[in-house]
């Protein structure tokens, strides 16, 4: 389900993905195939860790990564989920195929 809510983002974030929902920042992102796709990711890797231990390793992912780098932002591009995700969003076969934990392998890149 997608839901919009305009002020709930910061920055340059347009999308998130809260099991089972997907969130935007506007209605016009919709039709953003790539986004969607990428947000799709995140909802299957949600699923697959059970949620709420996927929302504690990202968390604590995205700490560690942040004071290897003392870069918040550079930390968020690195966290391993975000990793997959945008190196499949294009791929809107990708989740047909993807095998499971597939983040894994972006552990260590």
């Amino acid at each position: 389900m997608i839901l919009v809510f305009k002020h709930f983002f910061y920055k340059n974030y347009v999308g998130l993905s809260l099991w089972p929902f997907i969130i935007l920042k506007e209605d016009s992102l919709k039709a953003d195939e790539v986004l969607i796709n990428h947000e799709r990711i995140h909802l299957k890797q949600q699923r697959e860790l059970l949620i709420l231990p996927f929302y504690l390793w990202y968390v604590s992912e995205w700490l560690i990564r942040t004071v290897l780098y003392l870069n918040s932002y550079r930390a968020y591009q690195n966290i391993s989920f975000e990793r997959e995700a945008y190196a499949n969003e294009k791929d809107m076969q990708y989740l047909s195929k993807r095998q499971t934990f597939g983040f894994l392998q972006y552990l260590t890149r």
